[in-house]
């Protein structure tokens, strides 16, 4: 038996370290470790409610916005603030950005890369790329001198050795599969995107003042509606925001979907491997921004062991986070689970002094807390949503997945996956791109029926709020079920807990000594090359780990970390 390591494993932050335990070339178990401590918690205590969500929306600047809407959502909740229609449907949009933005990103800039070899591009005949191109969609950007520029910048960087952004890779591994022209039309895309995702976002400026982490307000949203005003949204931005949302409709049809069915033809069998746990868990995106209203864009559903004809609905009192294996202490021991509301950020580092080889993951070896559902560890994500509106069948969800799995020839077991999970991703894309222009219907509806309300102060001030009072925040974030945790005491934050999507895929065992999502979807991976891990690489990535929102660095002695001139 030999032990394989993978430090850092993500292509953006870091801090992800995966221990695979190898009988041959096969992984017979696997243990994923988070290396750096997230102090969110510590830093909120003692703070007006109010502000939270400034420090909580720091906890990541990838997916910039979804701790800021779940911190406000958590307040709103506590202090019982109602929030008005426009502010709400504001919010809707710029989280249909958020959505079909970091899906994209994460195929072509964090996950194609596993599956396109772009040194193999140069091999192609960019007249053939032009042909299956044109072939997939009628994407204006599929002319031959087109890929035959692209080409040129691939061989100049190759013949300077300066990959730049294709350094590192395995190229030489033989899993990779595609054609030459199908990897150069893949890079090209890669690069389109890669100008597309910098005008998108232009959603969030217009709405929020900056990206990342725009600009909130608890109560509603910090921009006015006033159509006369140069500053304020009008007429002029909410057209601009219209013909955004046409673009990012067209990308996905024209570049995403079919690039991913395109390279999925040539990878069926990773449609059989990697799947998990078996259980899926979804605690729910509001229609307005309250869970309690009981309206949900994708409703809470929880699915044991593929069960789709017997989802359950969510009871959130069920959720626990454990510490058996992760470097904190409980006061009730370390054996027991508790509920968010009472949870505890009490740092207790037991592992082994740095430099080290390897984790002594027989005890404590992660800084991710270990939450279950029921008891029972769950994977959270795009799967789990289009799993849940599968098995409901709400967002033509079954007709758009039957209809992707028929282009592949596979079954619906086929999603139960490493590519399935991928394949799930730009489908829930499509449907929160198209949900986006019924929103923007409505916003403009209720503008020019004279409602211009973003805001209500009703409860703004500390003297209007309960002494005692504790709320949830709900949103589905782009890697999966996010929910913030907020006990106001006083006027101040007494207790603040953030349970983020990575911490439920990634996490170390718990006290049943039950296998998280990512470590139970390695086990039975055969490597190639164990130098050359990419089947463990492509698994771990298909779930779009972010240890952003898990793990950071917090000094309570104030000492400097890093300082940078």
């Amino acid at each position: 038996m030999s032990r394989l390591v993978i430090d850092p494993i993500t292509r953006i932050e870091g801090h992800l370290r995966i221990e695979a335990e190898l009988e041959g070339n096969r992984v017979k178990s696997a243990y994923s470790s988070g290396t750096m401590v997230r102090g969110i918690e510590i830093i909120l205590k003692g703070r007006d409610p109010r502000e939270a969500w400034a420090f909580a929306q720091r906890i990541c600047g990838v997916c910039t916005t979804v701790h800021a809407f779940a911190s406000i959502r958590a307040v709103e909740d506590a202090l019982k603030i109602k929030v008005p229609r426009n502010a709400s449907l504001i919010r809707k949009l710029m989280i249909g950005t958020l959505f079909v933005h970091d899906h994209v990103v994460h195929f072509y800039h964090l996950h194609a890369l596993d599956w396109v070899n772009p040194i193999q591009a140069l091999k192609a005949d960019p007249v053939k790329t032009s042909e299956l191109a044109q072939k997939l969609s009628d994407y204006e950007k599929s002319s031959p001198s087109y890929f035959k520029e692209v080409q040129d910048k691939i061989r100049q960087q190759v013949e300077r050795k300066q990959l730049g952004i294709f350094s590192r890779g395995y190229w030489d591994h033989p899993d990779y599969r595609l054609p030459p022209e199908a990897n150069l039309m893949a890079v090209a895309h890669y690069l389109d995107a890669l100008n597309w995702q910098t005008k998108i976002v232009q959603v969030h400026t217009i709405f929020g003042g900056k990206n990342p982490h725009p600009n909130f307000v608890v109560g509603g949203m910090a921009c006015p509606i006033d159509l006369q005003s140069d500053t304020a949204i009008n007429m002029d931005k909410l057209g601009r925001i219209k013909s955004l949302i046409d673009s990012m409709i067209e990308f996905v049809e024209k570049v995403y979907l079919p690039d991913l069915v395109a390279i999925a033809s040539f990878y069926k069998d990773w449609f059989e491997k990697g799947e998990g746990v078996k259980n899926f868990l979804v605690l729910g995106e509001p229609e307005g921004d309250s869970h309690r209203e009981g309206k949900f864009f994708i409703p809470p559903t929880f699915i044991r062991d593929r069960n789709l004809e017997n989802y359950e609905d969510v009871d959130y009192s069920m959720i626990e986070e454990y510490v058996t294996h992760s470097y904190y202490k409980y006061s009730v021991g370390d054996e027991r689970g508790l509920h968010p509301f009472e949870g505890e950020t009490v740092l207790h580092y037991t592992g082994p002094e740095p430099p080290y080889q390897q984790l002594h993951v027989e005890g404590k070896y992660s800084w991710l807390k270990a939450p279950r559902y029921r008891g029972l560890p769950a994977e959270v994500g795009p799967l789990a949503r289009i799993l849940a509106l599968y098995a409901r069948n709400e967002h033509g969800a079954r007709e758009l997945v039957n209809s992707y799995l028929s282009k592949l020839g596979l079954p619906v077991n086929a999603l139960y996956s490493t590519m399935g999970r991928t394949l799930a991703r730009g489908i829930e894309t499509y449907i929160y791109a198209h949900a986006m222009r019924s929103y923007y219907d409505q916003l403009v509806q209720n503008v020019k029926s004279g409602d211009s309300t973003t805001f209500n102060g009703e409860k703004w001030e500390p003297s209007t709020w309960e002494k005692d009072a504790k709320g949830l925040g709900l949103m589905e974030a782009p890697r999966g079920s996010l929910s913030h945790w907020v006990h106001i005491k006083d006027g101040k934050i007494a207790n603040y807990q953030a349970v983020v999507p990575t911490t439920w895929n990634g996490s170390p065992r718990d006290a049943k000594g039950q296998p998280s999502p990512y470590e139970a979807s390695l086990v039975g991976h055969e490597l190639v090359n164990p130098k050359e891990p990419l089947e463990i690489i492509r698994t771990i990535h298909s779930f779009d780990p972010c240890l952003a929102c898990a793990v950071h660095l917090y000094s309570d002695t104030e000492d400097t970390i890093i300082k940078i001139t």
